[in-house]
C-alpha cells in the first residue's frame, strides 16, 4: 500500500489591493502598453455593464446579470485564449465574451430577448450564454472530445461561478476531462456568492480549486482581481491542454459587486460593510494604481478612453434598438433540422396569416 496521500493548492497574485507589485511580472506582461489594453478593455466592459443596467430600469432589456466586480476574470481569459479556441461563458461572464469580440449590440440582443444576439460574427464557434448554472461544463468537455479526436490543438473554455461547483453538472464534467484527458480548462469565478448563498455555505472545502483533485487533475488558485495574474495562469492552463497534457481548474477570487441580477437586492443577505471592503479590492481601480504610479496612466488618459466606451457603447445600443423584429414564423427556427409534419403545418399558418394580417 502507498502512503498517505497529500496535496497542495497554489495561489498566485502579482498586484496587491493597493496596486503595488508582489513578484516580478511575467515577462508578457513587462511593457506598459499590455497593461494598459486590459485595464481599458475592463473600462470598456463596466462601461457596458453600466448601460445594460439602465437599459433594463427603463424597460428596453430583459433581466440581467452584471459583471461589476469581476472584469478581471473575463478579461484576463480573453486575453489567454487564441481565436480557435472555445469558450463557454455563463451569465456573467460579458467582459470575456467582449474581450474575444463579441460585439455589444449582439450582447444587447441576446439580453433583450432576441436569440440573434448569440449568432456572434466573431467568435463564430465561441457557445451562447448559459444560463443554466454549471449546466455548460459537459459541453465544454463534449468541445474537448471533438477536439481530441480530430487532432485539432484547440482548447474549450468553461467560465462558471462558485455556485455551479456544487452542481452535478460540475462533477461528471470535471470526471470525464480526467477520464478521457480533454483539452479543456474550466475557470471558476467564485465571488463569494451563489445568488444569497455565501461561500462558506455552499462547501466545507477549504478550496474550490481542490476539487480538482478528485477528478485527478491539477487546480490552482488566483487572485480575481487580479488581471495579470488571471491572464498569466489560465494562459498556463490554456497552453497545457492544448499540448495534450490534459485539463486544469482555476479559482479565480473575486466579488460580486452588484446584486445577483436586476431582479435581486443583495442588501437583504450581505452588510454595506462587507460590500464597501470589496471595493477597495476591485480590479480596475487596482491595475489602475499600479500604472499610475509608474507613469503610464494619468487621468486624461482614462477620461478620453471613457468618453470612447461610451460612444461605442451608445451605438450598440442604437444598433439593438433599430434591430428589424422578426416575424412569427421565426418561434419554429432552430427547433428541428427539418421540422416535423405538425410545426411544418402550424408555420405555414402562422405565414400565411401574417400575409392575411399584411
Amino acid at each position: 500500500m502507498s502512503g498517505p496521500l497529500t496535496f497542495t493548492i497554489d495561489q498566485t497574485a502579482y498586484l496587491d489591493a493597493q496596486g503595488n507589485l508582489l513578484q516580478p511580472l511575467p515577462a508578457a506582461f513587462e511593457k506598459p502598453n499590455v497593461l494598459a489594453d486590459l485595464l481599458r478593455q475592463m473600462l470598456m466592459a463596466r462601461c457596458f455593464d453600466t448601460k445594460a443596467i439602465e437599459l433594463q430600469r427603463t424597460g428596453r432589456l430583459g433581466t440581467y446579470a452584471s459583471c461589476l466586480g469581476q472584469e478581471a476574470v473575463g478579461v484576463g481569459v480573453g486575453w489567454a485564449m487564441q481565436p480557435e479556441d472555445v469558450l463557454l461563458p455563463s451569465f456573467r461572464d460579458h467582459a470575456g465574451q467582449l474581450a474575444r469580440g463579441v460585439r455589444m449590440a449582439e450582447l444587447f440582443a441576446y439580453w433583450g430577448g432576441d436569440e440573434r444576439g448569440s449568432d456572434f460574427a466573431v467568435p463564430r464557434e465561441d457557445f451562447p450564454v448559459s444560463i443554466t448554472v454549471g449546466g455548460h461544463a459537459p459541453h465544454a468537455a463534449g468541445v474537448a472530445l471533438a477536439f481530441k479526436l480530430r487532432a485539432e490543438p484547440r482548447v474549450a473554455v468553461c467560465l462558471f461561478g462558485d455556485g455551479a461547483t456544487s452542481k452535478g453538472d460540475f462533477y461528471e464534467a470535471m470526471n470525464l476531462a480526467g477520464v478521457w484527458g480533454l483539452p479543456v480548462v474550466f475557470v471558476i469565478s467564485n465571488n463569494q456568492w451563489a445568488i444569497s448563498t455565501p461561500r462558506a455555505e455552499q462547501s466545507a472545502a477549504t478550496t474550490l480549486a481542490q476539487k480538482a483533485i478528485a477528478a485527478g487533475f491539477q487546480g490552482e488558485q488566483v487572485d480575481g482581481n487580479d488581471v495579470i495574474a488571471v491572464a498569466q495562469v489560465v494562459g498556463e492552463a490554456i497552453a497545457h491542454a492544448r499540448s495534450g497534457k490534459g485539463p486544469r481548474l482555476v479559482e479565480c477570487l473575486t466579488y460580486r459587486l452588484g446584486d445577483h441580477t436586476t431582479v435581486d437586492d443583495a442588501s437583504r443577505y450581505r452588510s454595506e460593510e462587507e460590500v464597501s471592503r470589496a471595493w477597495h479590492e476591485e480590479p480596475v481601480r487596482r491595475l489602475r494604481s499600479f500604472l499610475t504610479m509608474g507613469g503610464s496612466w494619468i487621468q486624461q488618459t482614462e477620461d478620453q478612453w471613457v468618453q470612447h466606451c461610451q460612444a461605442q457603447v451608445e451605438q450598440a445600443v442604437d444598433d439593438y434598438l433599430n434591430l428589424p423584429p422578426r416575424g412569427p414564423e421565426s418561434l419554429f427556427d432552430c427547433l428541428f433540422e427539418t421540422l416535423p409534419t405538425g410545426l411544418a403545418s402550424e408555420q405555414r399558418a402562422v405565414v400565411a396569416r401574417g400575409s392575411d394580417d399584411g
